[in-house]
C-alpha cells in the first residue's frame, strides 16, 4: 500500500507551554557527488543487477518481434534487452522482502568486487545485496548490518569475520593487524596479480558507466602496472587525533573554559565506517623513514597534550638529501635517519611533520622541492616507471605528412613534475597553475634541474583563461592534464576544447571523474570543431593494498583526414 503523506499541521510540534507550535526537522539525504564512492558503488550495483537480470532473460525464449505477444507476461523483446541497464534494472514489486534490522549479524557470500573495493554479498536466496569491506569473490562471511537502501536493493554492512575463505583469499598475506578495522587498505588478503586485475576492471567499469561513450569508441584496457613497492611506499601519510573528550556550552567557550585530555588519544586513522579514530602506532604501507617519523611524533603528542586544546591532524612527508660517495658526509649516520647506499650516492631519508617546511624527492636524476604540507605524487618507488610511460606515449606515431609536436603544456603543472620530466622531449613547455605557490616550487625545481627559462616555463594563469597566456600552434601541441579528484569542470573543457591541441594526455587520480571528461573530449561540444578520439587507456598502481588506481588515457584529435 502506498504510504500517506501527513498533512502539514501533521508535521508541526503540538502547542506546548504557550510556544507556537515548530516544524519538525526532516533527514535529508546528502546529493551524491560526481565520481564520488557512493556514486561509484550505486553504479556497480546496478550492473550487477543488470547483469543477471539479463542472465535470466538470455533463459527465457525471445521471439520474432513481428509476433503479437499481447497478454505474454514472460516473453522478452530484442529491444529490451538491448535497452541497457535502466531497462531490466527495475525490482519486481511484487515480491517484497523482509530484511534483517539493523546492526544484525548475517552470514552472506561474496559475488563481486566493487570498484570502491568492497565486496558484492547476498544472504542464501535473498536478492538483495550487502556492500562488505574486506571481502573477496567466494568468501562466506559474517556481516553486520548498518543501513539499508531499499530503492536501490543493497544495504551497507560490516565485516565481522571469515566463515569460509573464498579461492582468491589467503589472510596469511595480511602484513598489518589492524586490517580489517583501519579504513586506509582493502585488498591485504589478496595477491598482488589479483589485485592488478582488478584494478584494470576498475578502469573498464569508470569508461563503461560514466564516459556515456559506446563501446567502439573505448579502446581495450591495457594491463596494471605495478608499483615496484607493495609495502612500505608511501611517502605521506597524515593520522590524527580527536579533540578533549565531553561537551563545552557557547557560555563556557566565552568565559574561557576548556576541556584537557585526561589520558592519551587514540593516534591513527578512521575505523572503517565509523567516524572514530582507530590508534595506530605503525604503518606498513609507510615508508622506513615515515613510520620512524610517526612512532616519533606520537610520543612527542603524548608529551605535549597540554598544549592542544582540539584534536589535530600530523603531517609525516618522507625528505631526501642525497650526497655522492666521495663526499665525506655519506660516511655519517645522524639520527632519526633512514640510510640508503647506492653505488655512486648516499640518501639520507627523514621525517619532516612541519606543513611550511622543505621536502626534497628524487625521481631518476630530477630532483623537486616542495612545501612539505603540499600536494606531491606519494608512492615514489613508481614514478619512474609512471614518467617514462608517458614519455613513451606523449608523442603520436611517426607520420611524414604531420607537422612535429614541439610544445608542451602542462595543465594543473602543480610544482612541475611533467613539465619538468618531459621538458627534454620539446622545443619549449609551459607549465600553468592556479596556485601561486605551486608556481613559485615550480620555478624553483627548474632551476634546480638546470633548465632555463627558454626551454621550461611557469605562469600562474586564472581559472578561466588557463590557455590565453600561450601562444603555441596548436598543431604542434600536446596538454598533460592532471587534475585532482574531482577531474575538469565544465569551464576548463570548453578552453581545452577551444584550443585544441594535437593530442592530450589526461593523468587522473579519479579514474570516473576521468571517464567523464574524456568522453566530454570525445564527443565534442556545439559550437567547437575539435573533437578527440581515445588512443589508450591504462591504469597504474600508485597505492598497493588498496582499492585505488591511477588513469592515463592518450587522447588524439580527429582532424578532417581522420574522418
Amino acid at each position: 500500500m502506498d504510504s500517506v503523506q501527513p498533512r502539514s499541521n501533521e508535521r508541526k510540534r503540538p502547542f506546548q507551554g504557550g510556544r507556537g507550535a515548530k516544524r519538525l526537522r526532516t533527514r535529508k539525504e546528502k546529493p551524491i557527488k560526481e565520481g564520488s564512492n557512493d556514486e561509484v558503488l550505486l553504479a556497480d550495483v546496478r550492473a550487477l543487477f543488470a547483469a543477471q537480470k539479463l542472465s535470466e532473460v538470455t533463459k527465457i525464449p525471445i521471439i520474432d518481434p513481428a509476433v503479437d505477444v499481447t497478454g505474454s507476461a514472460n516473453t522478452i523483446l530484442p529491444e529490451q534487452i538491448s535497452a541497457g541497464v535502466e531497462a531490466i534494472r527495475t525490482p519486481d514489486d511484487s515480491t517484497s522482502e523482509v530484511l534483517p534490522s539493523p546492526f544484525t549479524e548475517i552470514e552472506v557470500e561474496v559475488i563481486e568486487l566493487s570498484s570502491t573495493g568492497d565486496g558484492l554479498a547476498r544472504h542464501h536466496s535473498s536478492k538483495h545485496l550487502y556492500v562488505v569491506p574486506f571481502t573477496a569473490p567466494g568468501d562466506v562471511v559474517k556481516a553486520k548490518v548498518i543501513r539499508h537502501y531499499e530503492n536501490e536493493q543493497y544495504s551497507l554492512a560490516d565485516f565481522v569475520s571469515v566463515v569460509k575463505a573464498g579461492p582468491l583469499r589467503d589472510d596469511s598475506r595480511i602484513n598489518c593487524k589492524y586490517f580489517s578495522t583501519c579504513s586506509g587498505c582493502q585488498f591485504q588478503m589478496l595477491d598482488y596479480t589479483t589485485q592488478l586485475k582488478h584494478k584494470r576492471t576498475i578502469v573498464e567499469k569508470a569508461y563503461k558507466n560514466f564516459s556515456q561513450l559506446s563501446p567502439e569508441l573505448v579502446p581495450v584496457v591495457e594491463d596494471t602496472i605495478g608499483s615496484p613497492l607493495h609495502y612500505g611506499y608511501r611517502t605521506k601519510l597524515t593520522p590524527h587525533f580527536d579533540g578533549p573528550p565531553g561537551f563545552i556550552s557557547k557560555a563556557d567557550k566565552r568565559n574561557g573554559v576548556r576541556k584537557y585530555f585526561t589520558e592519551a588519544p587514540s593516534i591513527g586513522f578512521m575505523i572503517k565506517g565509523q567516524k572514530k579514530t582507530l590508534d595506530i602506532e605503525d604503518c606498513p604501507i609507510g615508508t622506513d623513514a615515515v613510520r620512524m617519523g610517526m612512532k616519533r611524533e606520537r610520543g612527542r603528542v603524548v608529551e605535549e597534550l597540554d598544549k592542544y586544546k582540539k584534536g589535530a591532524t600530523i603531517l609525516l612527508r618522507e625528505s631526501t638529501l642525497r650526497v655522492q660517495n666521495d663526499d665525506e658526509k655519506a660516511s655519517e649516520s645522524p639520527p632519526d635517519t633512514i640510510k640508503v647506499t647506492t653505488p655512486t650516492f648516499t640518501d639520507f631519508k627523514t621525517c619532516i611533520t612541519d606543513n611550511n617546511a622543505t621536502s626534497t624527492e628524487y625521481i631518476d636524476d630530477f630532483v623537486f622541492t616542495n612545501i612539505a604540507g603540499s600536494f606531491f605524487q606519494n608512492n615514489n618507488s613508481i614514478l619512474p616507471v609512471f614518467t617514462q610511460y608517458i614519455r613513451d606515449h606523449i608523442l603520436p606515431p611517426f607520420n611524414a605528412g604531420a607537422p612535429e609536436i614541439k610544445y608542451l603544456i602542462d595543465a594543473y603543472s602543480g610544482s612541475g613534475l611533467f613539465t619538468i620530466t618531459l621538458s627534454s622531449m620539446f622545443t619549449s613547455s609551459t607549465g600553468i597553475d592556479i596556485s601561486v605557490a605551486s608556481i613559485d616550487s615550480a620555478h624553483e625545481n627548474a632551476a634546480l634541474n638546470k633548465l632555463p627559462p627558454s626551454r621550461c616555463t611557469f605562469i600562474a594563469a586564472d581559472a578561466p583563461e588557463l590557455f590565453k597566456s600561450v601562444e603555441y600552434p596548436t598543431d604542434e601541441t600536446v596538454v598533460v592534464i592532471d587534475p585532482p579528484r574531482k577531474g575538469c569542470d565544465d569551464n576548463f573543457l570548453t578552453q581545452l576544447l577551444k584550443f585544441g591541441p594535437r593530442r592530450v594526455v589526461y593523468v587522473s587520480c579519479n579514474v570516473h571523474t576521468q571517464a567523464r571528461d574524456v568522453g566530454v573530449l570525445v564527443r565534442g561540444k556545439s559550437g567547437i570543431n575539435a573533437r578527440y578520439k581515445i588512443e589508450s587507456l591504462r591504469g597504474f598502481d600508485f597505492f598497493p593494498q588498496t582499492g585505488h588506481v591511477e588513469g592515463v588515457a592518450v587522447l588524439s584529435r580527429i582532424d578532417s583526414d581522420d574522418e
